[in-house]
């Protein structure tokens, strides 16, 4: 990093043997210092690192034992190798030190709630609640800097394909994206209000119609949600559409934006074109629409080898339209007891009626609490299915519905390879990424509590080809051109090709229930806007948090925001949110009940 500003000529962590015998004039903060018995220690650092400063000259020694930890300090003096012994290889500037012949204090400081080292235990409250002092850590620093840098190459990359950037309104109309809105009060419109938007979907799909064809922003986003590791109340997105083009071609240019991501920042290079599963396969194979493919246990279909059994568990779900699946766990005969009996209840805790575990034992016997309601050719076919060899341990799931026992087992997969120590700790960098599209999702879902179609992502999603002319007659069978891009398991961002008939957009709306009074009062300005000549578009959201807290290798996005909320929603630095003064409900004509106790 070049130093930017006339009161230092260089960033403390650019120094090298190179720059031996030049005169530098340094500006940070003073990480540690040390007094050696006449000669005072200090480690300078800046946003470019570390590097080590001695003061020997008497008043210089005295000026640097004053110090103490976060004073912001000037040092101005010669870089010198360090002695024989004294290299620190653990440190970039390891190899040098600054001889300082004058110290001055720009600015004193507090004594800091907590360490500013990486190798700390503080609550995390206490952290964010002093985030200027915690973003000093080189950890979380270099988070924020691995974010920039990130951003940086989108830009380029999105911009040499052609593709503007394009801001949307923050301040927009509420319409269904799939979770609540932030809604703010309109002071010139009494009883009217804004929406701070989901995503920017619908300004860009008119841009499209606008004839911007190529738009991409790092757009910011609001969603009212329960918060979670990877979600936030406001987030940050790759944003972007594009006109005149069909699925392969978006799935080209996201690869190339992470293939120059990951070769530039991480050094990893990504073999292209990246897998591609469509929904049935990778819920079929791993019981997940974003499945971890680093690991094998793919899930299998058993409903053949079980088709006449006594067993009423998978018999009743058969005959029910259901399913009945499993997986094998090479070696997995290991375990104890009480290990499977905390996977049965796992699995409950799901909401299954349980979970069916078997172990393999030698003459092709299998050892399970169920094993008296299987034959000997049951037993056989599983094994044989399964490929369970003898030490193995298997796991079945049996559902009325197909989906939920696939998704139970899939959540019994990663449980598994949690606990076996198949994928790194969270909070760690992985080894391996194994990116994946998952296209052709469901176009609909059966809302059975509400009676009622709901649509599987937004209403703007265009259904595959063989389902244009049919998804309103057979839509539980409708798929969409639909695509999600999924890294180790997590969801990085969906994408579509969007309807450009209105004709069609209709269609969907009244398959939704949306009657097309309601259709023109909530969505009058796109349905508008598709009548005067749009062209085929599609485009995607990625979370930019998401993709970043990978790359950094962490376990939570609050790790790579800046100033992050907690998981209650609240801002402990600014104690956000907070009672506004009476008078600013009045301008608004905002009464405010009391909380319900």
């Amino acid at each position: 990093m070049e130093p930017f500003g006339s009161l230092r000529t260089d960033g403390a962590g650019t120094l090298r043997s190179a720059d031996l015998d030049r005169r530098v004039v340094l500006g940070g903060w003073v990480a540690s210092s040390r007094d050696h018995g006449g000669v005072v220690f200090l480690d300078l650092r800046d946003r470019s690192g570390v590097v080590q400063v001695v003061a020997e000259a008497e008043g210089v020694r005295d000026a640097a034992g004053a110090l103490r930890g976060e004073f912001v300090v000037r040092v101005e003096g010669t870089v010198r190798a360090r002695p024989a012994g004294t290299v620190n290889p653990g440190l970039s500037t390891g190899e040098v030190e600054v001889e300082a012949t004058a110290i001055t204090v720009l600015s004193p400081s507090l004594t800091p709630p907590f360490p500013v080292a990486d190798d700390i235990e503080t609550d995390e409250a206490l952290r964010l609640r002093h985030r200027y002092v915690d973003l000093r850590r080189p950890r979380m620093a270099s988070a924020i800097i691995l974010r920039a840098r990130a951003v940086q190459v989108i830009r380029r990359v999105m911009e040499a394909n052609g593709f503007l950037e394009i801001e949307t309104p923050i301040l927009t109309k509420s319409t269904p994206e799939g979770a609540r809105d932030f809604l703010v009060p309109a002071r010139l419109a009494p009883g009217r209000f804004y929406a701070l938007p989901q995503s920017p979907q619908l300004f860009k799909q008119l841009l499209m119609v606008a004839g911007m064809e190529r738009y991409y922003q790092i757009a910011r986003s609001f969603r009212d949600e329960d918060q979670r590791a990877d979600r936030q109340l406001e987030f940050t997105q790759l944003d972007l559409e594009a006109s005149f083009v069909v699925e392969a071609d978006i799935h080209a240019l996201l690869e190339e934006v992470f293939a120059t991501l990951w070769s530039e920042l991480l050094g990893v290079e990504i073999p292209l074109p990246l897998p591609r599963l469509s929904f049935s396969e990778a819920m079929r194979r791993f019981g997940s629409d974003k499945p971890d493919t680093r690991y094998g246990l793919e899930l299998v279909e058993l409903d053949k080898v079980v088709a006449d059994t006594g067993f009423q568990v998978f018999a009743a779900a058969l005959g029910a339209g259901g399913t009945v699946v499993g997986l094998r766990l090479p070696g997995g005969g290991d375990l104890s007891r009480r290990e499977f009996d905390e996977l049965v209840d796992f699995a409950r805790g799901r909401g299954a009626k349980g979970l069916v575990w078997m172990v393999a034992e030698p003459g092709g016997e299998l050892r399970s609490p169920v094993r008296k309601f299987l034959s000997d050719a049951e037993v056989a076919g599983l094994r044989d299915a399964l490929g369970a060899e003898d030490g193995d341990a298997v796991f079945l799931a049996a559902d009325p519905q197909v989906r939920a026992a696939q998704e139970l087992l899939g959540a019994v997969r990663v449980e598994l390879a949690r606990r076996r120590g198949l994928v790194p700790e969270p909070g760690t960098r992985p080894t391996r990424w194994d990116f994946l599209w998952v296209t052709a999702p469901p176009m609909f879902e059966w809302d059975a509590e509400g009676g009622r179609w709901d649509a599987a992502h937004h209403p703007f999603v265009q259904p595959s080809p063989e389902f244009r002319d049919t998804f309103d007659e057979r839509p539980g069978e409708a798929t969409a051109t639909a695509f999600d891009l999924v890294l180790n398991g997590v969801e990085l961002g969906t994408g579509s090709l969007r309807i450009h008939d209105p004709a069609m957009q209709q269609r969907v709306f009244a398959l939704l229930g949306i009657a097309p009074e309601e259709a023109q009062e909530r969505f009058s300005f796109l349905l508008r806007g598709l009548s005067y000549g749009a062209p085929p578009h599609g485009g995607m959201g990625l979370g930019l948090d998401r993709i970043v807290m990978l790359m950094a290798g962490r376990s939570s996005i609050r790790d790579v925001i800046p100033f992050p909320k907690l998981q209650s929603g609240g801002d402990p630095l600014t104690d956000a949110p907070s009672t506004v003064e009476p008078r600013q409900l009045t301008d608004l004509g905002i009464a405010v009940r009391p909380a319900k106790r």
